[in-house]
């Protein structure tokens, strides 16, 4: 079992930046996978981001130069920093982890409006 606390979301203007974090417990030695999903209303839940073994990363395009994920191992935490936001990102932001099984975070609402 994985366990996952996000932290970081909130109401920002447009144009504004943002840092969410997600910190795992638990078997974190079997995870391989750690990526940041979003579901807006009405609409189906999106992979983000995702950073995997060896430090590879994957964007979504919507996102790509704006968005940068990292991992601080030292604290088994995750980061997705969040610039230049626009009101189409905001959603309910998920943390995910792959391992021995499929693992999700409680959600942060990040809000983009003026």
């Amino acid at each position: 079992q994985v366990q996952l606390v996000e932290s970081g979301g909130g109401l920002v203007q447009p144009g504004g930046s943002l840092r969410l974090s997600c910190a795992a417990s638990g078997s974190i030695f079997a995870i391989t996978t750690t990526g940041w999903y979003r579901q807006a209303p009405g609409k189906q839940r999106e992979l983000v981001a995702q950073i995997m073994i060896g430090g590879i990363t994957y964007y979504t395009d919507s996102v790509k130069g704006r968005f940068t994920i990292s991992r601080d191992s030292a604290k088994n935490t995750v980061y997705l920093q969040m610039n230049n936001l626009k009101p189409e990102d905001t959603a309910v932001y998920y943390c995910n982890v792959v391992g021995h099984g499929q693992f999700w975070g409680q959600g942060t609402q990040v809000t983009v409006s003026s």
